[in-house]
């Protein structure tokens, strides 16, 4: 099994929509061009040890096609966007590596909590001298959402939030940015239901 690690701060922001096509086409008219989309399915696992929702980290596995990664999100770094490190290693390709990881964790003692499956349409905007992702994510049970983001190195994070945050209003997207992850929105949903 070939692995293969990032490590970076993640600086994004998130909003619910309303009107998915007519944000899409803001974005291209800003000069975003359209790169794909994907089929997420993400599986997160609680910590045999430490309450993430109290440590506001998170852990998963990503499946996107054939691909396979494993995902830790550290903490929530400051209270007006979602930035916080992220540690990304890719896993081996095919349903026997995820199977297989998702065993060796379950036998650590790492417990599923719940999996999100989302169709994402990804956007890249190249604009003062920094790559923006932008997504319009459909998330099942949830509804949709666009989301901003970039990477940074640590003495780059507060740059790039105000960018962020900058390139958010400009889109007309906001006041309020959704901080809960959309595992804490279905887990949150499914407690209102209970």
């Amino acid at each position: 099994m070939r692995a293969r690690l990032l490590m970076h701060y993640e600086v994004e922001v998130k909003y619910p929509i309303e009107n998915f096509e007519a944000l899409r086409k803001i974005i291209l008219e800003r000069g975003a061009r359209y790169k794909k989309t994907i089929e997420q399915e993400d599986l997160y696992f609680a910590h045999p040890l430490r309450d993430f929702s109290e440590t506001d980290e998170a852990f998963r596995i990503r499946r996107v096609g054939s691909k396979n990664m494993v995902t830790y999100k550290g903490p929530l770094v400051d209270q007006e966007t979602k930035t916080r490190q992220e540690i990304e290693v890719q896993l081996a390709d095919g349903p026997e590596t995820l199977a297989g990881f998702e065993e060796v964790l379950k036998q650590l003692s790492f417990q599923p909590v719940h999996r999100v499956c989302k169709s994402r349409n990804i956007f890249i905007l190249n604009e003062a001298e920094r790559e923006f992702e932008i997504v319009l994510d459909h998330v099942r049970e949830l509804g949709d959402y666009a989301e901003i983001e970039s990477q940074a190195e640590e003495s780059q994070v507060d740059e790039v939030r105000e960018q962020i945050l900058e390139l958010a209003k400009s889109l007309s997207l906001g006041p309020q940015v959704e901080r809960r992850s959309y595992l804490r929105l279905l887990l949150d949903k499914k407690n209102a239901n209970t």
